[in-house]
């Protein structure tokens, strides 16, 4: 068995483990590439049936256009329920990270939508594309991540997973969340993108977009970008996708598959080091304490 095979065998392992153990686990899709695989493995977990997994998305307002076309139409194609929910109230308050700041605007449209959405599911397991190499606190996770009432993640509060044993026990109002892609890294996922012929958001491929220059990192001239630096035209992707205002570009030729992989296997830093909302005072361990995915 070959190392990408290896790992497709575990997630759906975890996959089917977790539809036996709760009663209303939710898929959360945020129409990236790892999400693009999740929703993969969810359909090899359950074929020949329809997935059985639901899909949720939690849309902020400020997601990439062709996100939004995309995520749409793939649920469509595949057969997923989607369900997706916003923070009405603070998109009501014109709620953006100009004004309110970054962490406070990712508290609001992400994990106060999160949290809110996933009790008025009633869903007791959310299961999320995140993996290890991402980002350190997320090196930290199991795969059946442990959340309080509050949604909150306690990193001395994980239980051991001993010879992939897991303890699913939870109490009223507490859930989990669920990771089967732990295990993997950037480079399997785009090898395992390649191998299986998934489709993925056209903004990972490089090719000729506006951008504004903020500090070192490459921002993309959505609204408002005229206000932060003069935009111009370079040839750029990206290597992880959330809202616009958040998310970094990079200078890239990659146009294939091959040549991301290629790409890839040379990368010294993590793809997160591309998303604004991970840099500065409220690092991804205070947003995940909070709730957030």
């Amino acid at each position: 068995m070959d190392h990408l095979t290896t790992l497709e065998s575990e997630s759906i392992a975890i996959l089917r483990e977790s539809y036996a153990l709760f009663k209303k686990p939710l898929a959360l899709y945020s129409v990236g590439k790892d999400s693009s695989v999740l929703l993969h493995l969810i359909i090899k977990s359950f074929a020949p049936s329809k997935p059985r997994i639901p899909l949720l998305h939690i849309d902020t307002g400020f997601k990439f256009p062709e996100m939004i076309e995309f995520r749409d139409r793939r649920a469509k194609e595949l057969g997923f329920k989607l369900i997706v929910h916003r923070n009405e109230q603070a998109i009501n308050n014109a709620t953006n990270p100009y004004r309110d700041g970054i962490a406070s605007c990712c508290g609001q449209l992400k994990t106060a939508a999160l949290l809110e959405a996933l009790g008025a599911q009633g869903c007791d397991a959310a299961i999320g594309g995140a993996r290890r190499d991402e980002e350190i606190s997320r090196a930290k996770e199991r795969f059946f991540s442990f959340r309080d009432t509050f949604g909150q993640w306690e990193p001395r509060g994980q239980r051991p997973e001993l010879w992939r044993i897991f303890n699913a026990q939870i109490k009223e109002g507490e859930s989990m969340r669920i990771f089967p892609l732990s295990n993997w890294t950037e480079a399997d996922i785009w090898e395992y993108i390649k191998r299986e012929g998934i489709e993925v958001v056209p903004l990972y491929f490089g090719e000729k977009r506006l951008v504004f220059r903020n500090n070192d990192q490459l921002m993309p001239a959505m609204e408002k970008s005229a206000e932060q630096g003069s935009v111009y035209e370079e040839v750029v992707r990206y290597r992880t996708l959330g809202c616009y205002h958040c998310t970094a570009a990079v200078k890239s030729e990659a146009k294939t598959l091959d040549e991301i992989i290629a790409e890839t296997s040379i990368a010294r830093i993590s793809e997160r080091s591309t998303r604004v909302i991970d840099h500065g005072a409220n690092s991804m361990e205070d947003k995940k304490r909070e709730g957030y995915f």
